[in-house]
């Protein structure tokens, strides 16, 4: 089981990007809530990360200043935390799979892009959040997400005890 703590913070402006600036902290996963014309107010727009750059530059190049409601955006940003600390490319490889696994499990709004197939990923990926994690499920695993449970040899529906043979659906 490969578990990930995500500490979340906010909310922030578009205005405060550049207290998100820090190298080597300001990185990880992020959210943007704000007005859609077809689901409303406080909206969960966007889930992306931020891995090369710091939240604050790569959030700053994605325009949203150009939002119909930019002033009243919030972002929360959570960086990664747990027991054994990744690797250069670990930390890379395992963002890419948080990031993919909260978009599919929340459906932000104009992340339609990622939003087609859940991607590979390790199979036994599980997502805790905390602090500010807004509209986020506290806990998200790719076991529930992924479907593979279907197929797992031995795989079945329990059945009474006193009725061995249950009738199938």
């Amino acid at each position: 089981m490969t578990m990930v703590h995500l500490e979340w913070h906010g909310p922030y402006g578009l205005k405060d990007l550049k207290a998100l600036c820090r190298a080597g902290v300001d990185y990880g996963v992020y959210q943007i809530y704000g007005k859609h014309a077809l689901y409303g107010p406080h909206c969960l727009l966007y889930i992306g990360k931020a891995e090369c750059q710091t939240f604050g530059v790569r959030i700053a190049q994605e325009g949203w200043e150009d939002n119909r409601d930019a002033n009243n955006l919030q972002i929360y940003v959570g960086r990664m935390g747990g027991m054994e600390p990744p690797s250069m490319e670990g930390f890379a490889q395992l963002l890419d799979q948080v990031e993919s696994l909260l978009i599919y499990a929340h459906g932000p709004a104009c992340n339609a892009a990622k939003l087609k197939s859940l991607p590979e990923m390790q199979p036994r990926l599980r997502v805790l959040n905390w602090g500010c994690f807004r509209d986020l499920m506290p806990e998200v695993s790719a076991e529930r997400w992924n479907g593979q449970h279907w197929n797992l040899a031995g795989y079945a529906l329990y059945s009474r005890p006193d009725n061995p043979q249950p009738e199938t659906l």
